[in-house]
């Protein structure tokens, strides 16, 4: 798995994980959320500055993005998706 792939699969594992859609996420991170999905896609190489605001934004560690997943791991699962239901009032 190369760098770019790892650190994709990271970013995504950590974001649901924490429940977070990538706009929130996005939001927390001051990136654009297209940017977030495009980065989860490995269409983009992030900076140092943009891996360190990802990580403050989801309060892990900067190692936390480049830890090889093993090998039969399965790719992580998004949110469900649609907007979430209204209160009734």
């Amino acid at each position: 798995m190369r760098a770019n792939e790892i650190f994709a699969w990271n970013l995504r594992r950590t974001r649901v994980s924490q429940g977070r859609s990538q706009e929130k996420l996005a939001i927390d991170a001051a990136l654009d959320r297209t940017y977030v999905s495009r980065l989860e896609r490995c269409l983009e190489n992030p900076s140092l500055n943009t891996i360190e605001r990802l990580a403050n934004a989801l309060n892990v560690e900067l190692a936390t993005f480049f830890v090889a997943p093993p090998p039969s791991a399965p790719r992580p699962n998004g949110l469900s998706r649609g907007r979430k239901a209204k209160n009734k009032v």
